[in-house]
């Protein structure tokens, strides 16, 4: 059975939306004001851990299977995946070093927005590509089962008591059908709970964070 590549759609959406308002964010946080800026770095922190899995996944379990069954049409998208990956993460890892003096002093809140606006243009400019030239071609050539590597690649690296938050944040704006899909694999009682516990997670973390339980959605496919 070839790959149903829809979760990466709904995975795509959810950082569009998170990534996207980051940048005020951190701009709307007020000198001084460290209480406020922890709240928003530990969101900020999260959201990195999760993009940084999800393209270290791509890079050890999508790209070599697609360049080694994907000939010249392979050949001929892969490389600027790669290329983007190592721009995004430059990004990331301006972040991460300007995050914690603001998380400790709000200095430099402007510098460090700036950076997350680098970063979320030049994740938007990936996810289009990927969905448009990747995604059509890892349907073609990669089997469910390699397909469900890179979600447990993920997985198996992310702290456990993120895992019910991140899911939320996917489910907010997920298809109900691809989210079923993706518990079917989970353990039983991950599929009885989840449904319930992740989506209040996220409301309650999204009004700490956005200031409300249901923060402007991206409306992507």
């Amino acid at each position: 059975m070839g790959a149903d590549v829809r979760d990466m759609f709904m995975v795509h959406t959810m950082m569009h939306r998170e990534f996207q308002l980051l940048p005020q964010l951190v701009r709307d946080v007020a000198e001084g004001d460290t209480k406020r800026a922890a709240v928003v770095a530990r969101h900020a922190e999260l959201l990195c851990l999760v993009l940084h899995l999800h393209h270290e996944g791509e890079d050890v379990i999508l790209w070599p299977l697609l360049l080694e069954r994907g000939g010249d049409q392979a050949l001929a998208i892969v490389p600027t995946m790669e290329e983007q990956h190592h721009g995004i993460e430059a990004a990331l890892e301006l972040v991460t070093m300007l995050l914690p003096g603001w998380k400790a002093t709000t200095r430099n809140g402007e510098a460090l927005a700036g950076a997350f606006d680098v970063l979320f243009d030049r994740l938007l400019e990936h996810m289009t590509t990927e969905e448009n030239k990747i995604l059509p071609l890892a349907e073609k050539l990669v089997t469910a089962a390699e397909w469900a590597k890179l979600g447990e690649h993920g997985l198996s690296k992310s702290p456990k008591k993120d895992l019910p938050l991140v899911l939320g944040m996917t489910m907010y704006e997920g298809d109900p059908e691809v989210v079923g899909e993706v518990l079917s694999h989970a353990p039983l009682m991950a599929r009885l709970i989840m449904p319930l516990v992740a989506p209040r997670l996220y409301a309650s973390h999204a009004r700490r964070v956005h200031g409300t339980a249901t923060p402007a959605r991206v409306g992507r496919r």
